[in-house]
């Protein structure tokens, strides 16, 4: 693969990166969230596939295609089961608006280019160039996790940050150990599992995983 090659592929996958956590921010509808994070786990995992290719590291091959597996497929489907179980089809109003939430998301951008910019010129290179856009998707994940009302809303949150650390770690060091990623995958796999449960009996038990509603009936 040529360097010209690599360079557009890989602003095409951080590019789709970045867009799908603000996608996540925009959208209200938590089926078609559950998508955007499947559509960046996808991303994420064509980064890895991407350095591996190029700098002829085949073992990331397997990392790759470990994160596609879990993040674009498992994980997703983990989700659905839960949205499923909770009857939920839509977040409730979040406590920043859809306008807001998208310029916080560019202000954040913003902070995580010029957070980076050093980094960046210290060792230039295509990976290193994108840093920025996982930083982003960190802030923009925390972001979405303390506005957002529903739990399903906020585990895709806490999912954003896990896939822009992910995605940092990959272009500052073009790749993590498999074990480490193995490791870190499944705490993410468990914790959602955790949810699934958590959602089907807070359901049967209260009708609703709304935290707002819930903190009412505790009130």
């Amino acid at each position: 693969m040529s360097d010209g090659t690599f360079t557009q592929l890989l602003d095409l996958a951080c590019g789709i990166l970045l867009l799908a956590a603000v996608l996540v921010l925009w959208r209200r509808e938590l089926a078609t969230i559950v998508r955007v994070f499947a559509a960046q786990g996808a991303a994420l995992a064509a980064i890895a596939a991407l350095l591996a290719v190029h700098e002829h590291r085949w073992e990331l091959l397997g990392v790759a295609a470990g994160i596609a597996v879990l993040r674009a497929a498992v994980l997703p489907h983990l989700m659905r089961r839960a949205l499923a179980a909770s009857g939920g089809a839509q977040e409730a109003a979040p406590l920043v608006n859809v306008a807001a939430s998208l310029l916080t998301a560019a202000a954040l951008t913003l902070l995580a280019y010029a957070v980076a910019r050093p980094l960046t010129e210290l060792a230039p290179s295509p990976a290193t160039r994108a840093l920025p856009v996982g930083l982003a998707v960190v802030l923009i994940g925390f972001f979405a996790l303390v506005t957002r009302r529903h739990a399903l809303s906020q585990v895709v949150g806490f999912l954003l940050v896990d896939n822009g650390i992910t995605a940092v770690a990959f272009l500052a060091t073009s790749g993590v150990p498999l074990i480490v990623e193995l490791g870190v995958s499944f705490d993410v796999l468990f914790a959602v599992l955790v949810l699934q449960i958590l959602t089907t009996r807070m359901r049967a038990a209260f009708g609703s995983t709304d935290l707002d509603d819930l903190r009412r009936l505790h009130d």
